[in-house]
Formats: C-alpha cells, sequence, structure tokens
C-alpha cells in the first residue's frame, strides 16, 4: 500500500491539490518539482531542472511541463492543466482519480472507458535524465497518445517572455527530437522507447500565472515555448517511456532502465524511511565535488553555514557513513579556504568546523 496517496476528491479541488507538491532530486543536483495535479504553480517548479556549468552552477529550468491527450475516435481529451489569470486550461485535473507515492509519484486518470497511468522518475545516478512512463490500463477502441512539451530554458530564479534570439529549431534523433533555444545551454533531448510521429508546430503559450509567487508579491507570469508534439498510437496493456535529457539515449533502453531506476527506490514504509529517502536527496555530486544542497527548489549547494549545521546529521547519524562525512567536509573547507582563513561574513563558520570534528571524534 502506499505510504502516500491523494483521492478524487482532494484531486479536483484545486484549493486542496495545488498546495500539495511532488519533488524528486538525483545526485547531479537536477530536480523535478511540480504539484500533485502537474500544474506549476512556482517560477521553480519544472519536470526537468538541472545545474549548467556554464552559468556558475546555477540551475535552469529546461522542460517546464508537459502534457498528455489521448484521442479516440477523433476526440481529444487533454489531460494537462496550466493557471492563465483566474482561469486553468485545459481541466486535465477533473480525470485524475487517484495519486500514489511508492515510492515514486503514479497519477491515474480516468477519460470515458479509459484509464490511463503515468509514473514519474529522476535519474537517480549523477546524470540529468527525466523517465515518465505511461500504461493504457484500459480502454474499448483505437487510442493514440500524444505528448506536447512546453520549454522554458531559463534560470529558475526568473521569467521568461516570448523573444526573438529564441532558437526554435530542432534537431532529429532517434525516436525523438533535440533543442537548444539558447547559447551555453545543454541540448534538450526529448526522446519516446517506440516510434513515433513528431510534428511540428511552434507557437508561444503567453500569460502563464504562477499562483504561489503572485500570492508572495513577485513577477508571476511568463511565455512558454512549444515546439510541437509526439504521437503515437497506445495500445491496452501498453507501456511508453517518455525521456527528457541532456544527453541522447538509446530509446530501446528506456523501459530496462526505468525499471532499473524504480529497483533503486527503498520502499518507504516507515516515517524513518521517509526521512533517510529525503537525506539521500539533499547529497549531491557534480564536478568531482561532493557538497549538501541546502534546501529544494530554490536554495544552492555547498553552502558553508547550512553545510557545518547538516552534515552530521546527513551522514553520521543517519547511516554512519564516514566516509561520506570526510568527503563533504573536505570538500567545503576547500571551497571556502580563503573565507574562513581571511575571514567571512559568517563568524560562526571557523567553530562550526571545530565542531564537526568533534562529531567526528565522538
Amino acid at each position: 500500500m502506499a505510504y502516500l496517496k491523494f483521492n478524487k476528491a482532494e484531486l479536483v479541488n484545486l484549493e486542496y491539490s495545488l498546495k500539495r507538491e511532488l519533488i524528486s532530486t538525483n545526485m547531479a543536483g537536477g530536480y523535478t518539482n511540480t504539484t500533485i495535479v502537474c500544474c506549476n504553480t512556482r517560477k521553480y517548479h519544472g519536470m526537468l531542472v538541472v545545474p549548467i556549468d556554464n552559468f556558475g552552477g546555477i540551475k535552469h529550468i529546461l522542460l517546464s511541463s508537459l502534457d498528455e491527450t489521448l484521442i479516440q475516435h477523433g476526440r481529444s481529451f487533454n489531460l494537462g492543466i496550466h493557471n492563465y489569470g483566474s482561469v486553468f486550461e485545459p481541466k486535465g485535473h477533473k480525470y485524475i482519480i487517484d495519486f500514489e507515492m511508492d515510492p515514486v509519484p503514479v497519477i491515474t486518470y480516468r477519460v470515458g472507458g479509459m484509464i490511463f497511468r503515468k509514473s514519474i522518475i529522476l535519474s537517480s545516478k549523477n546524470e540529468d535524465q527525466l523517465l515518465i512512463k505511461y500504461t493504457l490500463v484500459d480502454a474499448h477502441s483505437n487510442t493514440i497518445l500524444r505528448l506536447k512539451p512546453f520549454l522554458a530554458f531559463r534560470n529558475i530564479h526568473s521569467l521568461t517572455r516570448a523573444n526573438s534570439d529564441a532558437d526554435t529549431r530542432y534537431r532529429n534523433i532517434e525516436n525523438g527530437v533535440a533543442f537548444r533555444m539558447y547559447q551555453g545551454f545543454p541540448d534538450l533531448n526529448l526522446q519516446v522507447s517506440k516510434s513515433c510521429d513528431y510534428v511540428s508546430s511552434p507557437d508561444w503559450y503567453y500569460d502563464i500565472v504562477y499562483r504561489e509567487e503572485y500570492r508572495r508579491g513577485f513577477d508571476c507570469t511568463e511565455d512558454l515555448f512549444v515546439p510541437g508534439y509526439f504521437e503515437m498510437p497506445i495500445k491496452k496493456g501498453e507501456t511508453i517511456i517518455f525521456s527528457a535529457s541532456t544527453s541522447e539515449c538509446a530509446p530501446t533502453t528506456l523501459k530496462a532502465k526505468f525499471t532499473r531506476e524504480l529497483n533503486l527506490r527503498d520502499p518507504l514504509v516507515s516515517y524513518e524511511g521517509c526521512l533517510r529517502d529525503a537525506a539521500r536527496q539533499l547529497i549531491t555530486v557534480r564536478n568531482n565535488k561532493t557538497e549538501i544542497c541546502t534546501g529544494y527548489s530554490w536554495l544552492g549547494s555547498g553552502l558553508l553555514r547550512e553545510t557545518c549545521v547538516t552534515l552530521p546529521g546527513l551522514t553520521l547519524y543517519n547511516n554512519g557513513d564516514v566516509k561520506l562525512f570526510r568527503r563533504i567536509l573536505d570538500d567545503t573547507i576547500s571551497t571556502h579556504r580563503e573565507a574562513i582563513l581571511k575571514g567571512c561574513n559568517q563568524v560562526e563558520a571557523p567553530l562550526r568546523l571545530t565542531e564537526l570534528v568533534q562529531h567526528l571524534i565522538s
């Protein structure tokens, strides 16, 4: 049984469901973060968010969201949801009947006689790859699945607008396409595990609103680029994997990779297990440096004071990992050596470093 579960009555009530968020991270410092109905409410939300070395390691949103549409008998049922001012369009949340977290997010939709399920995994390894598994659990007619990506290519702290500088061209790759909207960004490779049609239909979607930013009094409106959509038939019982990654992959390996990633997750059957899983997600390894992320979604990694405070709990008192403790401590001292020796605005930091050594000894 799932350790976290929401029913249809809770999910269709946006005042309730938009306040519940899911987040998944990888060891490289990237993350997936949205609400349980997949409607972004913060400028920090996105399906694939990654640190980019060309921009000082600051996190950038590549893929903001991915809208699914089921088509039967020429009728389209859009499962996506976006906020345009006081209007939500489309209203895909009304089809959701169940949300489970066990151990990854699983969302189930019912559209007429169709039951459709998607599971979301961010690769736990030191790579930036989002995997979404789609399964048509039940259907009584021929069904087509359409996937429409919303691209951002922006700093998590900023918002974007339609502009003529964006490179909206794409490059064909195996079972997919690749984009690089601006200089300095990595490629965003969008691929599907089966042969599909990609229909280029470039357009900007204007004035998408992030209600949590509005509530906080910040800029809250942006435009997102939709380059086109993938379309493919899907049969009852069939599973299709969608991949968004900074590296091109072999589509034939996607199903096995999803299963492998799922098996790496420990079942979350206790409060302690949830805490250990959360602790694991705060450790990042990038460019041969092991650091602690201060907090997702908007805080960075490797901050001196925050590392000193959290390091013992995330390592020594979590699972007794002395090697990990030493590695993070060594990298932290290496990064902040000048500030420690010559003074910094965190006056207690040198004292906390001494305290860390005491934790290690004891």
